[in-house]
């Protein structure tokens, strides 16, 4: 077991759900966690719970602003052991004829493009240093598709595919690469995906018991600290109620 003590970590999409679950796990174990998100509000009240933590306003969507503020670590002194790349979000459930062409992109934009930027940002460091971890926040979408999943569904399959290319185009870099895929998380995804009715998001969870996203964030600990010959590459979450994407066991 690799202790984190000392260590650097960056989680984007940090205050809320499971980003800002990891984000305290890793505080937990002696980290140093750099938090990326949108809300300074919630940034700012995360970093003052998390001693020594660094805070940085960041949308992934904006290339150039990802390679100034990540690629602007190193000049501050910051060298990042590890990242756990997390900003992510589903809009709307519905077939590709009902789909809102803004939320698409929305959805791209933060789940493909924001992991693509994020890791252009952060990959030259890494090499440079000969050494780094990179946890991908994927998810049971991007193994199995769903009703009204499509476009959301679309986007965590090309997660699957960028963590299965750095491992092809990593290889005898000492870069550990490792994609997380979770089933059904109790956060605000739902709440996000329906554009703010909770009643019809609570209703997904109805009946059942779903993944919390300490759970998550455990399973990225556990990734992070195998020792440094072990490489983790894949963990897949699901809930005991949950069999697949559409089949799920709920009680009355």
């Amino acid at each position: 077991m690799q202790r984190l003590q000392a260590r650097t970590f960056l989680v984007t999409g940090a205050t809320a759900g499971i980003g800002e679950a990891t984000a305290r796990a890793l505080a937990a174990e002696g980290a140093r966690v750099v938090l990326a998100a949108r809300r300074k509000d919630r940034l700012a009240a995360l970093a003052k719970e998390l001693p020594g933590s660094l805070a940085l306003e960041l949308d992934v969507r904006d290339s150039a602003a990802c390679e100034r503020a990540l690629g602007g670590l190193a000049l501050a002194g910051v060298a990042l052991d590890g990242a756990v790349i997390n900003a992510g979000l589903g809009r709307g459930l519905g077939s590709i004829t009902e789909g809102n062409v803004d939320e698409w992109n929305e959805m791209l934009d933060t789940n493909v493009k924001g992991v693509l930027h994020t890791l252009h940002a952060i990959l030259p460091g890494f090499l440079a240093r000969g050494k780094g971890d990179l946890v991908l926040l994927g998810s049971v979408a991007g193994r199995q598709v769903y009703p009204g999943g499509n476009v959301y569904c679309a986007s965590k399959h090309a997660v699957r595919a960028i963590y299965e290319s750095l491992r092809v185009d990593l290889a005898g870099k000492n870069v550990r690469v490792t994609t997380v895929d979770p089933g059904m998380v109790l956060t605000d995804f739902s709440i996000t995906r329906f554009r703010g009715d909770r009643e019809r998001a609570a209703k997904v969870y109805e009946g059942m018991t779903p993944l919390a996203p300490s759970d998550v964030a455990d399973a990225i600990l556990y990734a992070l600290t195998r020792p440094p010959h072990v490489n983790v590459g894949e963990i897949v979450l699901w809930p005991t109620d949950q069999a697949s994407t559409t089949s799920v066991t709920r009680r009355q």
